[in-house]
């Protein structure tokens, strides 16, 4: 981590007491709490829990029999399921605030090249994040819910409990975040040198049938869904190679540099 001996360290002077850094991390704390008690608030007055659990709910009801909808079995899940998505949402629109709090906290502690490593891979985890959500909402969910309800035996009256949708969507949602953030692995795995970018070419085919398998697993049972996993995270795992060879070449840190110029030689004057 630090620099050679003729080289200052950047981080000298910057220490700072235990308790002084238990204070910084209780008011980033706070500040994130309080961000997303803000959110919550305003999505509580516009659009409100109800209308936002409708519009989360909007692929599964477009997908149900004609006058069918979903029930409650729950004695308050009409008035708790709605709060709870609520709460979900002032979290997720809250998540930038979230991580620059984080940041911002260990951002003092960090090397030059720390951060041109991290703050990247921070901002690109939250648009992957957001992106594979968005994904399985706007794509996913309406090719799969059509297919499902095709799947039901007529004898079957298919009236969805809203509590358990809602446990659904938000494994599917935390499912293609999560699968949607290979590159960052990627990225994270060959900076360290636990795999180089050779390897990482050469694991493909391994690749391939591990996403896969977590395809199969993760998304409803037809191929259209599994498929719509299954090809963005081979995409994102070439641009994560891609990715890792960039980050590689401009996050070196200066010891890990090959020797400049700028060194004395034998014989050479200071």
């Amino acid at each position: 981590m630090n620099d050679s001996g003729s080289k200052t360290d950047e981080l000298a002077g910057t220490e700072q007491p235990f308790v002084q850094h238990l204070f910084e991390l209780r008011d980033r704390l706070l500040r994130a709490v309080y961000g997303i008690a803000g959110v919550f608030l305003v999505l509580v007055i516009y659009p409100g829990p109800s209308k936002l659990y409708d519009y989360l709910a909007m692929p599964l009801v477009r997908a149900l029999p004609e006058g069918s909808k979903m029930i409650a079995v729950g004695v308050v899940s009409p008035f708790l399921v709605p709060i709870k998505v609520s709460v979900m949402a002032a979290i997720a629109v809250s998540l930038p605030w979230i991580l620059y709090q984080v940041w911002a906290f260990v951002a003092p502690g960090l090397y030059k090249h720390e951060k041109k490593l991290v703050m990247p891979l921070v901002a690109a985890s939250t648009v992957l994040f957001y992106a594979g959500a968005a994904f399985c909402y706007f794509f996913v969910f309406g090719q799969a819910f059509p297919a499902i309800q095709k799947m039901a035996p007529a004898s079957v009256a298919v009236s969805p409990d809203i509590e358990a949708y809602l446990d659904f969507v938000i494994t599917m949602f935390i499912a293609f975040g999560v699968a949607f953030e290979v590159p960052i692995v990627v990225v994270i795995l060959a900076r360290l040198g636990v795999v180089t970018v050779t390897q990482l070419k050469s694991f493909r085919t391994y690749f391939i049938v591990a996403a896969a398998a977590v395809a199969g697993l993760v998304t409803p049972p037809d191929p259209v869904s599994m498929l719509a996993l299954l090809v963005p995270m081979c995409i994102l795992y070439e641009v994560g190679i891609w990715a890792a060879q960039i980050f590689i070449r401009h996050t070196q840190a200066p010891s890990e540099e090959a020797p400049t110029a700028d060194r004395a030689g034998p014989g050479t004057s200071p």
